[in-house]
Order: structure tokens, then C-alpha cells, then sequence
């Protein structure tokens, strides 16, 4: 079996999927997407599936050149005819926070009130419309990455007045209106080929706002997880986390979603906002990581399900040559 390649810079989100591969002796190359190069008029590569693993968070870790960098790349595989899983259309929606609610209005699934800006100049005219507290969300973010609350216009107006908002590496924001979370917690639910997978409950504090189910390392009831599959950073954000299965229009909705924006693995998260009981969709993630120690959480190995898919992949791509 010819090797295929995993593109990812994060040093601990995908040693479960690497022990995986080795443990049924799948054939894999990684490559580091924030230290890369190609020929605009280079030849097809020499493998015939690409796993993009990159994280729009890179730019925490001296990665930021990784980003755009990538969609690039995966354009020149695809133009080759590499199957990319989690190609161009997904990367593309993965690194824009704005194309992400844009597709959920197209698709007729509610989101939170959002209005986008590319200045500091426009924030406090999109906040009209909105209800208090609102969040400036950085539209290329991860992991929580470039989330500030506020609680009145006077709050943003002194953020702006001290150079304290930050759009980001795209200098463009989502001003939108902040969900308090009925239940404490927002849902996240994996997908896999554009099928549901499985769901899990993130219990938050509402002020806390990385969510990545890979730093979770604790469960409801109070157990800790097993360290090994947890990040480095894990201990620190203090999320607890329990298995749901959602119902099944949520489960159609989050399946159109990751459909229509072309993502073979991904995650979507929604709220339940406490003030109506309206369910709103808030965000899509091409870059999936499976929650910590799954089989305690959710009762399965999900990298399993993961190399299954990517198996097939592969002996789809030697059958169709």
C-alpha cells in the first residue's frame, strides 16, 4: 500500500490517530503545513490521498504561515487529482467564521445574530441590533483564539479606545451577540464522511471559550480521564464533558451542514440560548480532534471509525486507477 500523507503542525492532537495507523500497519507520511513548498508548474505528487490536519490556531504555536499557505496547496493537489480529505471548500470554510454563518443563512439553519467588520472604526454601528453581551470574534480562530466579551457599549468603546480588539491574522471579526448556554453547556457533535458520529455535552462556565473536546479531561462526574490522550495544556481549562446523542432534526441539520461545506471529518457545535430555547448552530470545524479518552466519554474508539474511513479512501482511490 502506498503511503499516504497526514499534513498537521500541533504536536500532541494526533498521536491516537498515528497509534492507530501503526497498530494495523497503514503505511503514512506527515508533513508540517507551516514549513512547505511547491512548484506552480510541479507534477502530480508521489501518493494519491492528503489528510489536511491543519489547525486554524497555528498562528498560537509560530504557525500563522501555515494558513493560507494550505488553501494554496490543496488547490495545486486537487488540480492533480489527489483525493484530499478535508480539501480546499472545507479549508476554506474552516478559516472563515464569516462564510461558516453565511452558509447556515443560506441553508435556513439559525445561528447567533452576527454582524461582520474589517475595522475597529465599524464596531460600535454592528453592535446596533444586537443584544448585550456581545462577543468579537476574531473570523480565523481556534481554540478559542481571538474571543472577547462585553457587557455594554461602554466596555467596547473602552477596548477600542486602548487598542484591546483584535480581528485576527484576516483583519476581519464577527461582532455577535453572546448565548447564555441553558444548561451550562454547548453540544458538539463529530462527523465522519458526512454522517453523523457521535455527540457530546461541554459544560462551561460561559467565560471560558476553548472548547476543543481534545482538552477536555474530566467528565461529569468528576473522573479523570486518562492523561496520555489529553493535550499538554489539558489540566488547565477546567471542562467537564459527558456523552449525548441529540435528536434527530438536529442530527439532519448538522449533516447538511458538514455536506454542503465539502467536510469529510469535522465537528459542529450549537447552544440552546436560555433566554428563548432556540437551538443555534454557532460553529463549524474542518479540523476535528475527538474528545480525550473516548471510549470513558462516548463508549468507542472514534480513531478506529477515523482509519476505517481512511482505509477506504485508499482502496478506493487503487480501485478507480
Amino acid at each position: 500500500m502506498q503511503p499516504f500523507v497526514i499534513s498537521h503542525e500541533h504536536p500532541d492532537w494526533f498521536k491516537p490517530l498515528f497509534a492507530e495507523l501503526e497498530k494495523r500497519n497503514i503505511p503514512y507520511t506527515t508533513v508540517n503545513p507551516a514549513a512547505h513548498h511547491f512548484a506552480i508548474e510541479g507534477s502530480k505528487p508521489g501518493f494519491d490521498l492528503f489528510f489536511n490536519r491543519m489547525s486554524p490556531s497555528a498562528y498560537l504555536r509560530d504557525g500563522v504561515q501555515g494558513t493560507f499557505y494550505t488553501l494554496n496547496y490543496l488547490k495545486f493537489l486537487e488540480n492533480h487529482g489527489v483525493r484530499v480529505i478535508n480539501g480546499y471548500k472545507a479549508f476554506t470554510y474552516e478559516t472563515s467564521k464569516a462564510l461558516q454563518l453565511l452558509l447556515l443563512e443560506q441553508l435556513g439553519i439559525k445561528y447567533p445574530k452576527s454582524h461582520v467588520v474589517n475595522h475597529v472604526s465599524q464596531v460600535e454601528a454592528a453592535t446596533e441590533g444586537l443584544r448585550f453581551p456581545i462577543v468579537i470574534k476574531a473570523n480565523i480562530g481556534g481554540s478559542g483564539a481571538g474571543i472577547e466579551k462585553f457587557d455594554s457599549i461602554e466596555e467596547v468603546r473602552e477596548a477600542i479606545k486602548n487598542n484591546h480588539v483584535d480581528f485576527g491574522i484576516d483583519h476581519t471579526a464577527l461582532v455577535q451577540e453572546f448565548i447564555p448556554a441553558r444548561g451550562g453547556y454547548i453540544t458538539r457533535v463529530e462527523t465522519l464522511g458526512g454522517k453523523y458520529l457521535y455527540g457530546i455535552r461541554v459544560y462551561t462556565n460561559g467565560e471560558s471559550f476553548n472548547l476543543c473536546p481534545a482538552d477536555i479531561c474530566q467528565t461529569t462526574a468528576g473522573t479523570e480521564l486518562v492523561r496520555n490522550a489529553c493535550a499538554l495544556d489539558a489540566p488547565k481549562n477546567g471542562l467537564k464533558v459527558e456523552a449525548f446523542t441529540p435528536s434527530a432534526e438536529i442530527i439532519k441539520n448538522i449533516e447538511t451542514i458538514v455536506q454542503q461545506s465539502g467536510i469529510d471529518v469535522g465537528g459542529i457545535e450549537y447552544i440552546t440560548d436560555d433566554r428563548d430555547g432556540e437551538v443555534l448552530y454557532y460553529d463549524v470545524n474542518a479540523l476535528s480532534n475527538f474528545v480525550a479518552d473516548a471510549v470513558n466519554v462516548i463508549g468507542f474508539n472514534p480513531h478506529e471509525k477515523l482509519v476505517d474511513f481512511l482505509a477506504e479512501q485508499v482502496t478506493e482511490n487503487i480501485l478507480t486507477k
